[in-house]
């Protein structure tokens, strides 16, 4: 994307304003999630979300962006916030960093990934934290109250919805994403999205527990790969009329083959995270999925790959003390305390990383049908006055068809446990 062009310029002028506010000066392609997900339904793809635990995976994945022409967004959850390197404070920065190494050019969201409310107290803190986050220069919001009965859920995504700007990328969640087993009802998704269509909340995209989980599948006790492509496109369908699709979650160990097919069942953004991980610990991995490899109760490290050998050592030592089983998912923990470690590693360890998260980014991006699609934002932001990418929704409902008596479980309260499946 040339920097110098006319309709970059215009973007410029049309990012958001809490954008403009920060990085006005800085000619960077950071625009509104809305602005993305708009353009990956035109064009009938999907936006490579990366979950960013490291920043050299941002580096990775600007490079496969810039070079195929394609949007991507990048993302961190609320709970990796609090165990990695990367924050809501620092990406931002990390972000315009790299874009500016690659003579900018790059067009990408920041997305703030499963922001988790469970409670009426987490929507108070919610109010004043999210502002925070947004001033920093986050494009994107996915609300994920998905953890409550269904009517809870839908009063917290509302309060917390309408206090984020209209004009950013807005994604919510019905069903929590714990793997093969408990899918969203089509009644679920229609009673939330119908709901906060009534209060005049219109997100971009919905996130369903449809098979899918986070983090590795561990193979060697039957965990297999699950995603239901038919329950997620009834759900599609269902709620296309009021402008939403569907946002995958948990695609580290799908597939490529089936991850190409996601575009036809309704899916326009999807997130990869545990992936990128495994490429920074340099873990053997499968080389059509990206899971993790589990051998002998254990992952696998490739001494060739990844960070060296000691360091990983140090990583096992210190995962050990915390009592983690070597094939723990809380090994992700470790981005945090290792972090200033792997950022000093030297130059050509460095590089080996990115250009294998480059690598990994592209076959995403080209099995996403996503190449190309930084042009269509141009098209998408030209057809406008000014920055403002609200969109325009009709309301189909009255507030009194969702009542707590309305709620599917209303009658039943589906099992919960204290289990994070947050990312």
């Amino acid at each position: 994307m040339k920097v110098e062009s006319l309709s970059y310029k215009e973007l410029l002028k049309k990012r958001p304003l809490n954008v403009q506010a920060i990085y006005g000066d800085e000619p960077v392609g950071l625009v509104s999630g809305r602005d993305i997900i708009e353009v990956a339904r035109k064009k009938g793809a999907v936006v490579l979300a990366a979950n960013a635990r490291n920043p050299l995976t941002i580096k990775g994945v600007f490079r496969a962006a810039k070079k195929l022409n394609s949007v991507v967004l990048i993302e961190l959850a609320k709970s990796e916030s609090t165990y990695c390197g990367c924050t809501y404070d620092n990406v931002p920065d990390y972000a315009v960093k790299y874009s500016k190494e690659l003579g900018h050019g790059v067009i990408f969201g920041l997305h703030v990934d499963h922001y988790t409310i469970k409670s009426m107290s987490d929507v108070y803190k919610a109010i004043a934290h999210l502002r925070q986050i947004i001033e920093r220069g986050w494009t994107s919001v996915a609300i994920d109250a998905s953890h409550n009965p269904d009517w809870e859920n839908l009063m917290y995504t509302r309060d917390v919805a309408q206090h984020i700007p209209a004009y950013l990328g807005l994604e919510v969640e019905v069903g929590e994403i714990k793997g093969p087993g408990e899918l969203t009802t089509l009644e679920e998704a229609l009673f939330f999205v119908g709901g906060l269509n009534a209060w005049c909340i219109f997100p971009d995209l919905l996130a369903i527990s449809n098979g899918s989980m986070h983090g590795t599948y561990d193979k060697t006790v039957g965990q297999i790969e699950g995603i239901d492509l038919n329950r997620t496109k009834e759900i599609a369908d269902a709620i296309a009329r009021y402008g939403v699709s569907i946002a995958q979650h948990g695609i580290s160990g799908t597939p490529l083959d089936k991850a190409a097919m996601f575009p036809k069942y309704g899916i326009n953004k999807g997130n990869v995270g545990t992936l990128w991980q495994n490429i920074i610990f340099g873990l053997e991995i499968e080389p059509e999925t990206g899971n993790a490899v589990i051998k002998d109760g254990s992952y696998v490290k490739d001494p060739k790959r990844g960070i060296p050998m000691d360091l990983w050592n140090k990583i096992v030592a210190w995962a050990d003390e915390q009592g983690y089983s070597r094939k723990s998912g809380d090994y992700k923990k470790a981005n945090k305390p290792f972090h200033d470690q792997i950022m000093a590693l030297p130059e050509e360890i460095q590089e080996q990383i990115v250009a294998e998260t480059e690598e990994w980014a592209t076959k995403y991006i080209k099995a996403f049908a996503s190449e190309g699609t930084a042009e269509l934002i141009f098209e998408a932001i030209s057809s406008r006055r000014d920055h403002n990418s609200t969109p325009e929704r009709k309301v189909y409902h009255s507030r009194s068809e969702f009542t707590p008596e309305k709620a599917p479980d209303a009658c039943r309260r589906r099992k919960k446990d204290d289990k994070d499946y947050s990312d």
